[in-house]
């Protein structure tokens, strides 16, 4: 317990199963590829850890909650992200507070990613929520 609350993310006691304690580090092993510190979809680049983003080699500069919203997308490219989710993950609201918090700010993400680059990358996937498109990609 120490080693957790020092900020470990895992920890194993003296005497653990071998089994459980490869299991664990095939875990973290896991996660620690699911979040890298850069994402790339086509000419679209985010550096998560300096909070960059540029898109065909040209630098966009964007508010916390856009880079937030478009880093959400990003990571599961070509497959739509429900309203619900968004919200619990960039302003950490559990309930649809009534308002169009989510609209007003892809709105502006899209005028800033997608305006002048020839192609969109932002859609609203009807029903579902929203989806960072890939040039060659369906949506899922």
């Amino acid at each position: 317990m120490l080693a957790l609350t020092a900020g470990a993310d895992d920890a194993v006691g003296w005497g653990a199963d071998p089994i459980e304690a490869v299991a664990r580090i095939a875990g973290l092993l896991r996660r620690a590829r699911m979040a890298p510190g850069r994402i790339d979809c086509d000419d679209l680049h985010i550096d998560l850890i300096d909070r960059r983003v540029e898109r065909a080699g040209r630098p966009i500069r964007l508010p916390l909650r856009e880079f937030d919203l478009l880093a959400n997308l990003a990571r599961v490219p070509d497959r739509p992200v429900s309203r619900a989710t968004l919200l619990r993950a960039v302003w950490q609201i559990d309930f649809d507070p009534g308002t169009n918090r989510v609209e007003v700010h892809m709105s502006r993400l899209r005028a800033r990613i997608d305006h002048g680059f020839g192609w969109p990358m932002l859609h609203t996937v009807k029903g579902h929520g929203y989806a960072l498109r890939t040039r060659g990609g369906k949506l899922a």
